[in-house]
């Protein structure tokens, strides 16, 4: 079993940056990849970013350049960098981890960004 916790969301006004944290516990090393979705009203949960235990990270065409996922192993946390936001930003942001061939998801963080 993986634990996940996020924390960082908030208001920001357009153009803003905020940074949510994803803290890991339970069986870490089992852990291959990470990843943060988000789910707007009325639409679709989407993924914005992966990294895995190696380090490689993949982007939604939506977000490259403006986000930065990362890890930092000694803390057993995942962060998400999030720059120049925009209200089409807005969303629930979960993070998400694979072990052991399952997915086990945090129970998300409201981010709201003003016009």
């Amino acid at each position: 079993q993986v634990q996940l916790v996020e924390s960082g969301g908030g208001l920001v006004q357009a153009g803003g940056s905020l940074r949510l944290s994803c803290a890991t516990s339970g069986s870490i090393f089992s852990i291959s990849a990470m990843g943060w979705y988000r789910q707007a009203p009325g639409k679709q949960r989407e993924l914005v970013a992966t990294i895995t235990s190696g380090g490689n990270t993949n982007y939604a065409y939506s977000v490259n350049g403006g986000f930065t996922i990362s890890r930092d192993g000694a803390k057993n946390a995942m962060y998400l960098q999030m720059d120049s936001l925009k209200p089409d930003d807005t969303a629930v942001y979960s993070c998400s981890a694979l072990a052991d061939s399952r997915l086990f998801w945090g129970q998300g963080a409201q981010v709201t960004v003003s016009s």
